[in-house]
């Protein structure tokens, strides 16, 4: 089986990484995602910061919206953490976004962990 989206998720891994071994753990998830919007710009990786995605419910458009950490290469969510660990509830959440939404990878990034980065891909 191919793994989705492999280069994509390669490069904004890296990215991930390199916000992490530059800043390390301790941070609030707000300084991350702004590391995050400077490091995908320094390695031209596409992205949308606070993306809003419209949600629907058996075919019918909510008014409520999913605001996604990011999109990158208007293909992939990537949600970012600052916990001390990742939990079932925050696999839940990226499994709803993508059950909700067209996307098919979710990249769970785990800021927040010591003594290195937490990572996860969920797929659809």
């Amino acid at each position: 089986m191919a793994i989705v989206y492999k280069e994509e998720s390669y490069k904004i891994m890296g990215a991930c990484f390199e916000v992490y071994n530059n800043m390390g753990c301790g941070f609030m998830e707000a300084v991350y995602q702004e590391c995050l919007e400077t490091e995908f710009s320094f390695q031209l990786i596409p992205f949308q910061a606070q993306a809003l995605l419209n949600l629907h419910y058996k075919q019918q458009p909510l008014k409520k919206a999913y605001i996604s950490d990011f999109i990158c290469y208007g293909k992939i969510i990537v949600e970012i953490k600052a916990l001390s660990k990742l939990t079932n509830e925050h696999r839940a959440q990226v499994h709803n976004y993508l059950a909700a939404t067209e996307f098919k990878l979710g990249l769970l990034i785990n800021f927040g962990h010591y003594p290195k980065l937490e990572y996860e891909r969920v797929v659809k």
